[in-house]
């Protein structure tokens, strides 16, 4: 949720910001008379208490008629309270829900537009020129024996599929590379539930336009997540944290499920957009004044991952209506595909500042020791779309695949994959 001071000092801002995302502006008016409704109720429900608060002290020195009358004033004016209080949390809940129902405030800066107005901020590494016909990464992971996609159809459906053999140990030499850089940058590693509440769901913004992407158990009242981020961001939920030392972080390890509701017939071919994928994922807690700095790191942490298995790749500043719900700022790094001759994503990193927070109450103290609400940003370390990437780009004209020299240890020491 945003907050209401922002909302009250500078409208204009917010409707800004809406109208950036291709969202309703007049939310924000919405939203403004929800405040002033929430706010009238609270100071008449005061005023109301603090009369019925001297009565009971009259009512105690009162004697005879006069006590009756208080009295019978006194019962009228519990009527009065009752239905004070009930106006209050009529217009708490009103309030609360008109507040949901904006988007974060974006970042000054960031690119207006739709999916296709990103802006580029660098390009790095070359990509590679072939003397061969470069074959798509399913062509050479089957070749490979390093997924097994007919069976995955058959045992759960479209676009899943089993990682075999050296497939396998790609994914995990992978994600272990990345959790053993994530550990060396002073995160603490963590493997984070699946399914989470809804009130965690809905407090990282999941549930609002894209809701409809995500897995859902009815009977259980629980959500299949689609990233770590969720449960780390739930973690320490209705929490005042110790920043004292710096920002919280974290990197976890998941499973991730995703519908990918309306994406039929776009890259459905291999494993670039499937319904369950794993992922380390970066997670951070800090004050907001440090929110864009923090931003900068995760971003540099990606870089230094792909950077390790010699990926081309270029860096993007997402537009504004291309940004979750949640999120202030996004940047991308988007590994070059030579089958597809373009770049796709392969990381994403958010700065959410305190919209998350703000929802799910979590807080820490400043420096006079008063509680603040905390910062979050999140950002992707390594997932199995990599894999997609790094067969690709090492690719060889006799079939085999060059595995980069940093990833070669968490894979057996293997410096080419023949088939």
């Amino acid at each position: 949720m945003i907050d209401l001071r922002t909302l009250r000092e500078n409208p204009e801002a917010v409707r800004a910001s809406q109208r950036a995302r291709g969202e309703d502006p007049s939310l924000v008016d919405a939203l403004l008379s929800a405040d002033e409704r929430r706010r009238s109720a609270v100071s008449r429900a005061d005023s109301l208490r603090g009369e019925q608060k001297a009565l009971g002290k009259q009512v105690g020195r009162a004697q005879g008629d006069e006590r009756t009358a208080l009295l019978a004033k006194g019962k009228e004016l519990a009527a009065e309270v009752k239905a004070a209080e009930a106006e209050q949390s009529e217009a708490d809940a009103m309030l609360v829900d008109a507040q949901k129902r904006i988007q974060n405030i974006v970042e000054p800066g960031v690119p207006e537009g739709g999916e296709d107005d990103y802006v580029v901020l660098k390009h790095v590494g070359t990509p590679p020129e072939f003397d061969f016909t470069p074959r798509d990464h399913l062509e050479i992971m089957e070749s490979l024996g390093a997924v097994d996609m007919e069976r995955g159809a058959k045992v759960s459906g479209s676009r899943f599929y089993f990682l075999t053999g050296i497939g396998a140990q790609l994914q995990i030499g992978l994600l272990s590379m990345a959790v053993q850089q994530a550990v060396a940058a002073g995160f603490t590693p963590m493997i984070t539930p699946s399914l989470v509440r809804p009130e965690i769901m809905e407090g990282t913004g999941f549930l609002g336009a894209h809701a409809s992407e995500v897995y859902r158990l009815r009977d259980d009242d629980l959500f299949l997540v689609g990233t770590s981020e969720v449960p780390l961001a739930g973690y320490h939920s209705d929490e005042i944290l110790d920043l004292s030392n710096g920002p919280k972080r974290y990197a976890g390890w998941s499973s991730c499920y995703r519908r990918e509701a309306g994406s039929y017939g776009k890259d459905t071919r291999g494993i670039i957009r499937v319904h369950q994928f794993d992922k380390v994922e970066m997670f951070s807690y800090c004050p907001p004044e440090l929110a864009a700095q923090e931003h900068q790191r995760l971003l540099a942490w990606e870089e230094e991952m792909l950077a390790k298995v010699e990926l081309p790749y270029r860096v993007i500043d997402t537009a504004s209506g291309d940004l979750g719900a949640s999120a202030a700022r996004k940047y991308d790094c988007e590994a070059w595909v030579p089958s597809q001759q373009t770049y796709r994503e392969v990381t994403s990193t958010s700065n959410c500042t305190t919209f998350q927070a703000r929802r799910l109450n979590i807080r820490f103290r400043d420096a006079d020791g008063k509680p603040q609400t905390v910062a979050t940003l999140n950002g992707t370390l390594a997932t199995t779309r990599w894999i997609v990437a790094i067969m690709e780009n090492h690719q060889q004209a006799d079939g085999s695949v060059r595995v980069p020299e940093a990833l070669r240890p968490y894979v057996g020491g293997v410096e080419v994959l023949k088939p």
